[in-house]
């Protein structure tokens, strides 16, 4: 009895805070977030040469009587790669350096710019020039699809815009369905923990396992939409540079601990009804159960 109780309770205990892990995810803007300063570094000092008539600039990698690739180390190996792809993709450094990348942390809602990244952002945003952040749409809308592009890549642009916003959809519509499904497990599992109800402590662990499912389909549509943006034709347009580091933020690893936490107390409640002993009636038998003749 004692440790079906002790189950229940940690159970109710662990869905509530999934939820609160999860409420932290959804209403924080750290799920994605991109880190510039190196690319900065990089246009700077290629913006710094020398421009006077006359000057021409050679790269290192294009002069004679360099070493063999056998005895380039790392670094230089992966310039030669870096390298190799901006020529496949027609994209030289100017090009790269053309376009503004900056550093941003990425939510469900909203993506903003990181606190004290760029000291030019910050000024511009103190002026009120621009916003700290931007709501991310949840509809389509033609004005994202670059102009002046062929038939065939715009076609494949907005294709792509329909997909991405399908993945982000479903991302939102899923965390928020498991939340719901976690809240009304845990009020279930709290009613039946008060009526000592069985059949209800058991309903509710089913609705925890069934929230923690939705929120594993709610991150993999996550991750699956990141690397759809990652990898969208041209790649010029939608790619990142190799020397801006990206990864995921601290609020989606708040999501995969709601999730566990959500998975061991759907395990937990619907372990505690099958230890608890079964109660007995103490009232005794009518007579005619009894088997006695009237």
């Amino acid at each position: 009895m004692a440790a079906g109780k002790l189950l229940l309770y940690a159970g109710l205990s662990l869905s509530l805070c999934a939820l609160g892990m999860l409420a932290v995810a959804i209403c924080s803007d750290h799920w994605y977030e991109t880190d510039a300063r190196r690319y900065r570094e990089r246009c700077r000092s290629f913006s710094s040469r020398r421009k006077d008539p006359g000057f021409i600039y050679i790269p290192n990698n294009s002069l004679p009587l360099r070493a063999s690739r056998s005895r380039l180390d790392r670094w230089e190996e992966k310039l030669l790669l870096a390298r190799n792809r901006r020529q496949l993709f027609a994209m030289s450094a100017a090009d790269e350096c053309s376009r503004q990348y900056n550093s941003t942390n990425m939510g469900l809602w909203s993506k903003c710019h990181r606190l004290g990244f760029d000291q030019d952002i910050e000024d511009r945003i103190r002026k009120g020039a621009i916003a700290r952040c931007s709501y991310i749409k949840y509809h389509y809308s033609s004005a994202t699809v670059p102009k002046n592009l062929s038939y065939n890549i715009t076609k494949t642009i907005r294709q792509d815009e329909w997909h991405s916003l399908h993945l982000r959809r479903m991302t939102a519509g899923f965390m928020g369905m498991a939340v719901a499904i976690i809240l009304f497990g845990w009020i279930v599992g709290m009613l039946g923990c008060c009526w000592d109800r069985g059949l209800m402590q058991y309903v509710a662990g089913l609705l925890f396992l069934m929230g923690g499912t939705f929120c594993i389909i709610s991150l993999c549509t996550c991750v699956a939409g990141i690397n759809f943006e990652l990898s969208r034709y041209p790649r010029y347009l939608y790619g990142l540079p190799d020397d801006i580091s990206h990864g995921y933020g601290w609020s989606m690893f708040c999501a995969w601990g709601g999730l566990g936490l959500s998975l061991i107390a759907g395990f937990f409640c619907t372990l505690a009804p099958s230890i608890q002993p079964i109660p007995r009636s103490t009232c005794p038998k009518s007579r005619q159960e009894n088997g006695t003749v009237c």
